[in-house]
């Protein structure tokens, strides 16, 4: 069997963006089963430098099957499928690949998220936001907050839902409700957002930490 490629830059790829903004039939976007197999096959045969005549006798099935598969014109059965992934040397899932149900995605290039404006930006305290998922049955918000400026006042938070926090920088101390937790890069810390919370002791400056907040239904 050939070497397999370590690079496979020709199978079907999802764009980088917000999934929602992508324009139907780019590359990858809402395709039927038959042209993501279709598609995903062809290219891994001309990748292995296979002539059609090589795989079909391969995996033991026709030319003209594997020439009606490559061009979208039948449906490939399960134990074909199989084959196929056997005799192309990847899992099953590469073959499907771009065949996806369309779901929501957010990608943030490094610096390039948003600033926006908390309790606590008047405090020195920036939240950039890294992304948000806001579907109809659920929303996430990712924040990366860094602060730079003590203050005698800390902004204490309530909201519905989960937050994590991951420490990248600095050292604080954090509350949630009567506890009291010392923060240094590398702690995390999950909690219940209801309950009040925030930084209560600035430690040692700069401080930058992640911050996920998980939404319930309905908010």
């Amino acid at each position: 069997m050939a070497e397999a490629p370590s690079e496979r830059d020709d199978l079907i790829r999802n764009v980088a963006g917000i999934a929602r903004d992508r324009v139907r039939g780019d590359t990858g976007d809402d395709l039927e089963l038959e042209e993501a197999i279709a598609q995903n096959v062809r290219a891994l045969r001309l990748r292995y430098d296979l002539s059609v005549t090589e795989l079909a006798d391969r995996i033991g099935i026709s030319k003209a099957m594997l020439s009606k598969i490559e061009n979208a014109q039948t449906s490939c059965s399960l134990n074909t499928l199989s084959r196929l992934a056997q005799g192309l040397d990847v899992p099953v899932t590469a073959l499907i690949r771009g065949a996806d149900a369309e779901r929501e995605a957010s990608f943030t290039k490094s610096g390039s998220g948003p600033t926006i404006t908390r309790n606590g930006t008047k405090q020195g305290h920036s939240y950039e936001l890294l992304g948000a998922l806001r579907g109809e049955h659920k929303r996430l918000e990712c924040l990366m907050v860094t602060l730079t400026e003590d203050s005698e006042v800390y902004p204490m938070f309530q909201h519905p839902g989960t937050e994590f926090l991951h420490m990248v920088e600095g050292v604080m101390d954090y509350g949630h409700g009567r506890s009291v937790y010392r923060m240094s890069p590398g702690d995390s810390l999950t909690l219940d957002g209801e309950g009040a919370h925030g930084p209560v002791r600035l430690i040692e400056l700069p401080i930058r930490f992640l911050s996920v907040v998980a939404f319930p239904d309905g908010i």
